[in-house]
């Protein structure tokens, strides 16, 4: 019940975002890993309109020029690679490309496993079976070893990439919704919208889908850290994304051979690395208990708190 203040009134409830934003600052680990991801990602997106031309200019006299040395210039305050390339412009624009091969093999994940979760779930017994027993054909070959023998076979580019490491990771979607799913189907709202002459597919995207996603939407945050990772061994294995295109995971690779004279080559894009996936791992415990009815409260009420 909303409190009455002297006037006779009821204060005006919080909206939504407000909402959101105290329960994400009563979690201080999780607010500061939001700041640092919504940095990586302006860097994704403006990063190469304003750094790509710096960032591929070769400049031979700060050869693994060695970082905080402000005598170059403020981009080379993480040093320079083995062409004189400032590494802080080149962190910035590979940004781009390793968000953008995670996002898309994310989402192309999300939604076909989604979608075919909830065929699964839902319809007849024998559609279901035949659609695990996809997942199961695609679980039985390690992500990882699956990846490196289609990008041998093709060229390892952008595209070939995210549809690769989107394969590997329907079945984890599929599975997931497929078990919510029959278990969502049993609740009497479901039965209460199927009686009252609701389609298949208004039960399925009206009344399922909204109590699931929120468990997806979890996962996908987890999932993000790990393709970021499996895109950063695939480019260590010189079988990811070719230059002159840069991630963060090709950085490392072209790093690894100076590591006894030049570690900061290696060091900035793999910290880079371990600072975005440590950060999404913390917005996803955030999300596993924001997202849950029975466990937000204390988020409430740490955020009115602090606030």
């Amino acid at each position: 019940m909303s409190q009455i203040d002297s006037t006779g009134t009821a204060p005006p409830s919080p909206s939504k975002v407000t909402r959101v934003l105290r329960m994400l600052w009563a979690d201080k680990m999780a607010f500061a890993a939001v700041i640092f991801l919504i940095v990586v990602l302006l860097c994704a997106i403006f990063g190469p309109m304003l750094f790509e031309g710096v960032a591929s200019k070769t400049n031979l006299r700060a050869r693994n020029a060695p970082p905080f040395d402000m005598a170059r210039g403020f981009l080379y305050i993480l040093g320079g690679d083995a062409l004189g390339r400032p590494l802080l412009a080149r962190i910035i624009v590979a940004a781009q490309n390793t968000m953008l091969i995670a996002a898309g093999a994310v989402a192309g994940s999300l939604i076909v496993g989604t979608c075919l979760g909830l065929i699964a779930g839902y319809a007849g017994k024998w559609t279901g079976e035949v659609i695990m027993r996809l997942a199961d054909v695609i679980m039985s070959f390690p992500s990882l070893l699956l990846a490196v023998i289609v990008l041998y076979m093709l060229e390892p580019s952008i595209a070939n990439l995210v549809l690769v490491l989107a394969i590997t990771r329907i079945p984890i979607y599929l599975r997931t919704t497929r078990a919510k799913v029959l278990e969502v189907r049993e609740r009497m709202f479901v039965q209460a919208a199927r009686v009252m002459g609701a389609s298949n597919l208004r039960i399925i995207f009206r009344h399922i889908l909204p109590v699931i996603l929120p468990t997806l939407l979890t996962i996908a945050t987890l999932d993000f850290a790990f393709v970021m990772l499996a895109e950063s061994a695939l480019s260590f294995l010189g079988i990811g994304i070719q230059a002159p295109e840069v991630t963060w995971g090709l950085m490392v690779s072209q790093g690894r051979q100076y590591l006894t004279n030049a570690w900061w080559l290696a060091f900035w894009p793999g910290l880079a690395i371990i600072l975005t996936t440590m950060s999404l791992n913390l917005l996803s415990s955030w999300m596993r208990v924001a997202l849950n009815p029975t466990q937000r409260w204390r988020l409430e009420i740490g955020g009115k708190k602090n606030g």
